[in-house]
């Protein structure tokens, strides 16, 4: 079987987000969405919400998991045997960074890092901006899932 995991907080999950997990089936048997646990980091929703906006957003597609996970995403992309890790690219910046990450995996565990491009329409759209554009109290609902619209 060919898992992927794509990691991140998802605080919360974006349109991004769902495109390159929807995009990610394509090109595996599974994807689970991994949701990284940071005690230093403040959340604006919990972990119980985002797993809960995850699972709602992609209700009837058994092949994605969604699961919670602590320390090295390699650490746990073993534990689970998941042979990749799935990455969106939104912009060169995001490429730059996310590229000595894959190769420092790479080295360390042989495990390869798969990236998609963002589709045009949600490039623009991060997490930082949906907490910004909820927190002001603005029409945050075009730029994430329906589960997320609360």
């Amino acid at each position: 079987m060919r898992r992927a995991i794509f990691p991140g907080s998802f605080d919360p999950i974006t349109l991004g987000h769902h495109d390159i997990i929807s995009r990610g089936l394509e090109l595996f048997d599974e994807v689970v969405v991994a949701i990284g646990v940071n005690a230093n980091k403040k959340y604006m929703f919990s972990l119980e919400e985002r797993m809960g906006f995850i699972e709602k957003a992609f209700k009837g597609k058994p092949n994605i998991k969604v699961v919670s996970y602590s320390g090295l995403t390699v650490d746990f992309c073993k534990e689970i045997e998941a042979g990749f890790i799935l990455r969106g690219l939104r912009n060169p910046a995001d490429f730059e960074f996310e590229k000595a990450i894959a190769h420092t995996n790479k080295v360390l565990t042989g495990i390869d890092t798969v990236f998609l491009l963002t589709a045009s329409g949600t490039s623009f759209i991060s997490s930082s901006i949906v907490r910004d554009v909820i927190r002001n109290g603005g029409d945050y609902t075009r730029l994430v899932p329906a589960a997320v619209r609360i």
